[in-house]
């Protein structure tokens, strides 16, 4: 008999795809008002979408909540699903003995499901009741997408610093008897998927978080196929579900995939993860559980009203995410040539501090007012001349108030090519400091941080378009 993966293997070389098709209807839209709007929005999701997906993840939890009217969608949906193209029930079930047979039989049996995501905290006594015949399938839990996912998956496990999750995907590897367990690496994290791609080399990954919550594909994918191109599953849910044309959506995200294929040497870890051992995820969570970003209404400096402040004034009083930010930072350091770092006051003061700390770089700063008495230094800090100096800062917006800095720095004799932020907000400050000859690096750009708040729930869908819209001004 087939086993579980084979089929997936033939089905991706069949339809030329990787996508996998989240059904969520989401409690808060229409398609989740009731168990007939759920039925209706699924089955409409896959009639636009069949060409193209390689496999369907109906989330259990958003039928279930309508009792049995909602059991019986959920099984009227998961039976239009084409006979070709498998089903993963996305229940995250995690029991054992009699109870997670008891699962098994009503994920496979009474729902008729082909595969199921599972936590593996119980170990594989929790796993072995759903993978016990070769043609059905378990995706386990390893590293996840949400931004929390390190409180507990990242922890050491040695004095190398080897995280947790790269163990469970080593251990969970050796579960695969029937060639039918496969892991849940989020694409929010490729540097993990790259670790486990290592320790993992023959499973398949799926991997959720490109789209709303900010996964970059091209890393993902470069990080995570396997040496055949395949061995990954993309998760993609409302990019699709709420698109206009759900069916288009899917091609795109399809096609895009398959030129990412095309184009890149898989098997790299990357460098950098949007700042490599902190993920965008960790940055959103350290600038919102600070207060460094606030949502509302609020009068900037110019007069205009606004819908968003940040203030990264804040961090010093929240050790954690300044250490967060600083490690973020001095990843985007480790592909600089330079001799020293340049902190602009006052904002980045404590960041750069920070920052100098966690890499062990020498720092100086310019002095806003230049001393009087004393050394009438205008820098604060040792340097000698024909150094470089790349600045760092806390925000950037159309870049120009970094001009002034740099030519300080530059009158004194020192280099600058490179500018380094914690936050771009993409108000064309790169190209505009390109074209001065100056490159710039941001560990995350404002736009890529507003998915994270709104899935972490600090903004609601309305908050989310107005921001957006405020930004794009």
């Amino acid at each position: 008999m087939t086993s579980f993966f084979q089929r997936i293997e033939n089905r991706a070389v069949s339809a030329n795809t990787l996508l996998c098709i989240g059904i969520d209807p989401h409690p808060n839209r229409p398609e989740g008002a009731s168990a007939a709007a759920a039925q209706d929005f699924a089955l409409n999701l896959i009639a636009k979408t069949a060409d193209y997906a390689l496999m369907y993840k109906p989330n259990s939890a958003f039928f279930e909540r309508f009792g049995p009217e909602g059991i019986a969608a959920l099984k009227a949906v998961i039976a239009a699903v084409p006979d070709e193209i498998p089903v993963l029930l996305d229940a995250k079930r995690g029991d054992i003995a009699s109870t997670a047979a008891a699962y098994a039989d009503s994920a496979f049996n009474m729902l008729g499901a082909d595969a199921i995501t599972l936590s593996p905290y119980l170990g594989s006594d929790s796993v072995a009741p759903f993978v016990s015949e070769a043609e059905k399938g378990a995706f386990v839990l390893c590293k996840t997408s949400n931004p929390s996912s390190g409180d507990i998956q990242d922890i050491a496990l040695d004095e190398m610093g080897t995280p947790l999750y790269v163990h469970m995907a080593h251990t969970i590897s050796h579960w695969s008897e029937h060639d039918n367990v496969g892991l849940v690496v989020g694409a929010t994290y490729p540097r993990a998927l790259g670790y486990c791609r290592d320790v993992a080399p023959s499973l398949w990954f799926l991997a959720p978080g490109i789209g709303a919550q900010g996964g970059d594909l091209k890393e993902a994918l470069t990080a995570g196929l396997r040496a055949d191109g395949l061995g990954m599953l993309i998760s993609a849910s409302r990019a699709i579900g709420n698109a206009e044309d759900p069916g288009q959506a899917a091609k795109d995200l399809r096609d895009e995939i398959n030129v990412v294929r095309a184009t890149i040497e898989v098997g790299e870890i990357p460098e950098h993860e949007h700042g490599g051992r902190v993920g965008l995820e960790d940055i959103a969570v350290a600038l919102y559980e600070s207060e460094c970003v606030r949502f509302g209404s609020f009068t900037l400096k110019s007069g205009i009203q606004s819908p968003i402040y940040i203030d990264m004034r804040r961090l010093v009083s929240f050790p954690e995410h300044l250490e967060t930010v600083a490690i973020a930072l001095d990843d985007l350091l480790q592909s600089i040539e330079f001799d020293r770092v340049a902190a602009l006051p006052y904002a980045a003061l404590p960041i750069g501090t920070a920052v100098s700390l966690v890499g062990n770089h020498p720092m100086v700063y310019i002095r806003k007012e230049q001393k009087t008495y004393g050394t009438k230094a205008p820098i604060e800090g040792l340097y000698e001349e024909g150094e470089t100096v790349v600045i760092l800062d806390d925000l950037i917006t159309d870049g120009g108030s970094k001009y002034e800095t740099i030519a300080k720095f530059t009158d004194l004799g020192l280099k600058v090519t490179d500018v380094v932020v914690l936050v771009d907000r993409e108000m064309g400050a790169g190209p505009k400091l390109e074209a001065q000859g100056f490159a710039l690096h941001s560990a995350a750009n404002i736009t890529d941080l507003l998915p994270m708040w709104l899935q972490m729930g600090a903004i609601d869908d309305a908050q989310y378009a107005e921001v957006l819209a405020f930004l794009k001004g």
